[in-house]
C-alpha cells in the first residue's frame, strides 16, 4: 500500500492522507463511547463511510474527470456514504449483536425495548419491527441528496462506480423494510436483481426510476 501510495501524484496523496487521517481520528472516538443520538449515528458514519465519499469527490475533481463541484460540496458527497452506511447497520443488525457491536442508535431503539439485543427475542418482533422502519425512514431522508449527487457526474465510469452501490442500498432497504427476517437472519437482496440493477443504473434518469420504484414498494 505504502509503495503504490508514493507512486501517486502529490495531489492525490494529499486527499488521501487527509481523509486517513480524520478517519482514523473519529473512529478512535468511537472506540471510547457508544452511538446514542440519531447525530451521533450521523457522526459515525460521516467517520467510517461520509469521508470516503468526501475523498473520492475529492479525487474524481482532482483528477479532472469531473467538476470542481463535485469535490467542493462536501454535504452531499457526505450523504453518499451516509446513505450506504446505514444501509449496512440497518441490514446488519443480527451478525452485529452476535459480534458485540452495536451501531443502531440508542435514541430511537431505546423507545422500542430496554437494551438492544431484545428486540430479537420472538416476544418483542412488533416493535422491533417499528424501530426497523424509523432507522430506514432516516436513511432515506439521503435519497434526494444522492440523487443531486449523481446528477453532477460526466464521467460514465465514475457515475457507475457511484451509482451501482447506491441502487443497491436503496433495493436492500426496500427487502428490509417491515421485513422481520432482520431479526432472525440475513436479508439479502437476489443475485439477478442485483445484475439487473447494476446493467441498468447507467445515466440519472434510470436511477431516479429506480429509486422511484423502491420509494414507492417502501
Amino acid at each position: 500500500i505504502s509503495m503504490e501510495f508514493r507512486n501517486l501524484s502529490k495531489v492525490y496523496q494529499d486527499v488521501i492522507s487527509d481523509i486517513c487521517h480524520k478517519m482514523g481520528v473519529g473512529m478512535a472516538e468511537f472506540l471510547e463511547k457508544k452511538v446514542d443520538s440519531q447525530h451521533e449515528w450521523d457522526k459515525y458514519c460521516h467517520y467510517v463511510a461520509g469521508l470516503v465519499g468526501i475523498g473520492l469527490s475529492r479525487l474524481f475533481s482532482a483528477s479532472e474527470l469531473e467538476d470542481p463541484i463535485v469535490g467542493q460540496d462536501t454535504e452531499l458527497a457526505n450523504s453518499m456514504g451516509l446513505f450506504l452506511q446505514k444501509t449496512n447497520i440497518i441490514r446488519d443488525y443480527l451478525e452485529d449483536q452476535l459480534e458485540g457491536r452495536e451501531f443502531w442508535p440508542r435514541e430511537v431503539w431505546s423507545r422500542y425495548a430496554k437494551k438492544l439485543s431484545d428486540l430479537a427475542k420472538p416476544e418483542n418482533i412488533d416493535m422491533a419491527v417499528q424501530c426497523l422502519n424509523e432507522l430506514i425512514t432516516n436513511a432515506l431522508h439521503h435519497v434526494p441528496d444522492v440523487l443531486t449527487y449523481l446528477s453532477r457526474l460526466k464521467n460514465q465510469s465514475v457515475f457507475n462506480f457511484c451509482a451501482i452501490p447506491q441502487v443497491m442500498a436503496i433495493a436492500t432497504l426496500s427487502a428490509c423494510y417491515n421485513n422481520k427476517q432482520v431479526f432472525r437472519g440475513v436479508v439479502k437482496i437476489r443475485k439477478g436483481q442485483a445484475v439487473t440493477l447494476m446493467m441498468d443504473a447507467t445515466n440519472i434518469q434510470a436511477v431516479k426510476a429506480i429509486m422511484y420504484q423502491y420509494v414507492e414498494e417502501v
